[in-house]
């Protein structure tokens, strides 16, 4: 029984490992023509993007690239001392019955779709934004912010909660019995010691926020255009999204949003890799 279970179990890691290597070379192998073709720094550097112009085609995907940069920065920005401080409230400082209210309005807003977050974005938040800085369209790099603000706080309170809460109580009462406040406490002892866990929620935030599509192209306006606060921006997902349902099979342009999907892809690793680096030094230094 012992040799089946540790049988399964390393054929689950195996398949795990299988799938994210299939989907790299299929990747690669899909996304590299494209890169060949128009150049590794025209289509890494170019700021214009015009596939379907049989004139002077484009495939600069630089607007992108820093679209989905700034959209990222800015919702974890927002998001993450909100969702961090939530966290800290709900292990720390809230009463079983709040506690249990937060923690039901937190699985909803898990539990709902990003077509409804693009929506609600679209109806509310879009004329909001125009109205409020008085823009002839408020569909805007702004509004993907907020809304991808909104959409990584359930990950980033769920993770550094547990994280919280798995410290031991022995260095909270240690703390306290040393002479320091709750609030010392917290951000001198607790905070640092759950601080892989925090990584890790912020790790799972980046990942939701650089990877949504449906939501981002409802409100960020899908031109591509060089990112500003208040223009109208396209990111890399909703790039592949928009064009990918009328690119002829075998043309250039489908082979450029494949890859696209190849620098997202790359992105996302170096995202990951960075972070595990920067956790595994501060425990080595800790």
């Amino acid at each position: 029984m012992e040799m089946a279970m540790h049988a399964i179990f390393l054929l689950c890691g195996v398949v795990a490992v299988g799938f994210v290597l299939l989907i790299s070379i299929y990747l690669i192998v899909s996304g590299i023509p494209a890169i060949k073709e128009v150049g590794l720094v025209d289509f890494l550097f170019g700021q214009r993007w015009a596939p379907t112009n049989k004139q002077d085609p484009a495939y600069g995907i630089l607007p992108f690239i820093l679209t989905s940069i700034y959209g990222t920065a800015g919702a974890v920005v927002v998001g993450v001392p909100i969702g961090l401080m939530t966290a800290i409230f709900l292990s720390k400082c809230a009463s079983p019955k709040v506690a249990g209210i937060i923690h039901t309005a937190v699985e909803l807003l898990a539990g709902i779709p990003s077509v409804v977050y693009g929506l609600v974005g679209m109806i509310v938040l879009v004329p909001a934004i125009r109205e409020m800085f008085d823009l002839s369209s408020g569909a805007s790099l702004l509004a993907a912010i907020i809304v991808l603000a909104i959409m990584i706080l359930p990950s980033i309170i769920n993770v550094s909660e547990n994280a919280l809460n798995a410290v031991p109580k022995e260095y909270e009462e240690a703390s306290l019995a040393l002479g320091a406040t709750k609030i010392e406490t917290i951000f001198k002892v607790s905070l640092p010691a759950a601080r892989s866990g925090v990584a890790t929620a912020v790790v799972l935030g980046v990942g939701r926020a650089i990877g949504e599509a449906m939501a981002i192209i409802m409100v960020s306006g899908n031109v591509a255009n060089m990112p500003g606060l208040f223009t109208s921006v396209r990111f890399l997902t909703t790039a592949i999204a928009s064009e990918m349902s009328y690119a002829a099979a075998g043309s250039l342009q489908r082979q450029a949003l494949f890859s696209i999907g190849l620098v997202l892809f790359l992105f996302i690793m170096l995202i990951n890799v960075v972070l595990n680096v920067f956790i595994k030094n501060k425990k080595e230094g800790a």
